[in-house]
């Protein structure tokens, strides 16, 4: 070799032990001479001969040691490149921008396309990124994906030079320039992800349906048919459990509890769980139409929570008026189904079950304290009165929370500033949060989130808190209600207000102006009882009238000023018409006193065009794109709306756009539009 090999360490001490040791001979020899000068001169020789010899094989062995320990290290370099190549794991050598400088067997194997790969590592692998590559002292782990295998990439950068005192380098340096490689390891997790696919797939998922209208369907047939009736109706949820492979048992008459395991859910999504029709289907001269709901909990926390998942996901269902499945994991829900026209029910021993419980829980405490939606409408501030006609009957203090209102309230809300009422029966929230502590009931009317009330501030402050609404209930209703009582079947708050008074009891009576505060309710809400309404309406509508509600004074004070009815005309003016079924229009109404309502009725108002399955009317308001959303009957705007974030009835939603100009807004209806029909939820 050119090069001189410098020895170090251990082993360049141990050949210079023979030298150190003719030191020690001297000095002993000078130690003998001192004693006896013939055994020193004599010793001394013995000395100079060993140092000879020693100095001989030192000098003459340390080129052949040499050697030998080159070929021990090339021999040794040659096996480490030997079982790199040949090692069990996948092992390449890249550049930092990349780029495959080299690979064993293994790599190669998985690589297959080696000029790709020297490109870079990227095109064989493209999940790698030059964000996720490493960087020094940091190593980076990425899972990668080639064919039908995975694996886990480790990457690390290291220094590819030599230490500043070797005087050899290695090969690999002539082809690296920055002197970093960056060395990777695949470690292939094919069978463990296909073990945890299939643990997955085997988990058990917990559901629970329920036959919705049961009573009323079989009231609905003669004796000898109701048993054919359930005949079928079990029939076809068992066969459908069979396709799924599910465990099912009845637990009453028009309650089920099945498990199976998970690999089925995508199917049933996939097929928007088609029970939910079949069920429907089903008609042997019964007038009314069977419905089903189903909730299922999912989630990797135990079977116990899967079934309490289950529960909360088969009560929303039933809080959205039944007729759909929900699945529930965690915090987030999906909904199928929901899409037909609610059945209403004629039995009102749920609302008499829920009075029993409100009058219990008004009487439990001192002050009552009532609050609807924000931007009060009249159902909202109509079932607020009734509320506040209970706890006064029940000798509990009621106040009303009502900030801004809209214009049509103001004429009902007037006549509760009379001698008659309390100077603060009506407050705004800044005073409601000053009167809320833990002797205050709070009963939120016509609303179930906590973001659309009055003052969300005072459901964090309140104990106790009772929620009345007739909307759908959403995944984020508010969760911290004692007493919750949605139905959705119902036309408005105030009719299930009006049944709750009537099951109070303690010779309660409405006076004239909370009456009529509870018929505009229902009159708004129905609009002027066309929509939704049902017997129940209409005996709610008795009982107020009973009370002294006057229909022409109500009538009176909804007349429209002439700007509002010419705003109305223009709108619908500039109305488009988007595939030829869904009205779009803005509703200009700069300087009204209530846009939202009149975007209400202007959408009310579109429903009356020939060929419009559904209107949506946009108004620009506080900032925000506030959306009123109508049908009659073939579309659900309730499940559209809920994809913006907003909520109401099959045929009666709405919801708020932030951070959008008009535009955008009216381009985001088209496209949920087109996705829901490409989703098959509207034909």
């Amino acid at each position: 070799m050119n090069h001189k090999i410098k020895l170090k360490g251990n082993l360049r001490a141990y050949l210079r032990w023979p030298i150190v040791l003719t030191v020690l001979f001297a000095i002993a020899d000078v130690h003998i001479y001192i004693v006896n000068h013939r055994a020193g001169v004599l010793g001394g020789v013995y000395t100079l001969l060993y140092l000879f010899f020693a100095l001989s094989i030192w000098l003459s062995g340390r080129r052949k040691l040499q050697r030998d320990l080159v070929q021990f290290a090339q021999s040794y370099g040659r096996l480490q490149m030997k079982m790199m190549q040949e090692m069990a794991i996948p092992f390449a050598v890249l550049s930092v921008e990349g780029h495959l400088l080299w690979g064993n067997d293994d790599f190669l194997s998985v690589v297959v396309n080696k000029k790709a790969a020297r490109r870079n590592i990227a095109n064989i692998f493209p999940e790698i990124t030059p964000d996720n590559l490493p960087q020094k002292g940091k190593d980076s782990v990425v899972r990668v994906s080639t064919g039908d295998m995975t694996f886990r990439a480790v990457m690390r950068q290291i220094s590819a030079g030599m230490d500043e005192d070797a005087t050899e380098q290695v090969a690999m340096d002539q082809l690296i320039d920055d002197q970093s490689i960056i060395v990777m390891f695949l470690y292939d997790e094919t069978e463990v992800l296909e073990l945890e696919k299939t643990r997955e797939e085997e988990k058990l998922i917990v559901g629970l349906l329920y036959i919705d209208n049961y009573d009323e369907m079989l009231s609905s047939i003669d004796d000898v048919r109701q048993s054919l009736l359930s005949a079928l109706i079990e029939r076809k949820i068992n066969k459908y459990m069979q396709g799924i492979d599910a465990i099912s048992k009845k637990l009453e008459k028009d309650k089920f509890l099945f498990v199976f395991k998970q690999k089925y859910l995508a199917d049933l999504k996939t097929n928007r769980f088609s029970l939910l029709e079949e069920v429907r289907a089903i008609n042997i001269g019964n007038e009314q139409t069977c419905t089903i709901s189903i909730g299922i909990g999912v989630g990797d926390d135990s079977f116990t929570e899967r079934y309490e998942y289950a529960r909360a996901a088969i009560d929303l269902a039933l809080g959205r008026g039944g007729d759909q499945a929900v699945i529930k994991s965690g915090e987030s829900e999906e909904f199928f189904g929901g899409k037909r026209v609610q059945i209403e029910r004629n039995t009102r021993v749920k609302a008499r079950v829920k009075a029993h419980a409100l009058k219990e829980l008004v009487e439990g405490k001192e002050k009552v304290v009532v609050m609807g939606h924000s931007i009060g409408d009249v159902d909202s501030f109509g079932a607020s009165v009734g509320i506040y006609r209970i706890a006064k009957t029940l000798g509990i203090r009621a106040y009303v929370v009502l900030n801004e209102c809209a214009s049509s309230v103001k004429p009902i809300r007037d006549r509760f500033y009379t001698a008659d009422y309390e100077n603060d029966m009506i407050i705004d929230g800044e005073e409601a949060l000053e009167l809320v502590d833990e002797n205050t009931l709070l009963v939120i009317v016509d609303v179930n989130k906590a973001d659309y009330t009055e003052c969300p501030e005072l459901i964090e402050k309140a104990q106790s808190v009772v929620v009345i609404d007739h909307h759908r209930q959403a995944g984020d209703a508010i969760a911290k209600a004692v007493l919750f009582y949605i139905e959705p079947y119902a036309s408005s708050a105030c009719e299930m207000v009006s049944e709750i008074s009537q099951y109070i009891g303690n010779g309660l009576k409405l006076k004239p102006a909370e009456a009529e505060a509870m018929y505009a309710g229902i009159m708004i809400d129905t609009n002027y009882f066309s929509d939704k309404t049902g017997v129940r309406t209409f005996e709610a509508m008795a009982y107020l009238r009973r009370n002294g509600a006057d229909a022409v004074r109500v009538r009176k004070a909804f007349r429209e000023d002439l700007d509002e009815y010419r705003a109305r005309a223009a709108a619908i003016k500039d109305t488009q018409l988007y595939l030829d079924g869904y009205a779009i229009t803005e509703s200009k109404a700069e300087g009204m006193e209530s846009p939202t309502v009149l975007a209400a009725k202007i959408a009310n108002s579109l429903l009356d065009i020939n060929g419009v399955k559904a209107s949506f009317v946009l108004t620009n308001y506080n900032e925000k794109i506030y959306i009123s959303a109508r049908s009659i009957d073939e579309v659900n705007v309730q499940v559209m709306m809920e994809r913006l974030g907003g909520g109401g009835h099959i045929n009666m939603a709405g919801a708020q756009l932030k951070n959008c100009t008009m535009d955008e807004a009216k381009e985001t209806i088209r496209q949920m539009i087109d996705q829901m029909i490409a989703d098959g939820d509207i034909e």
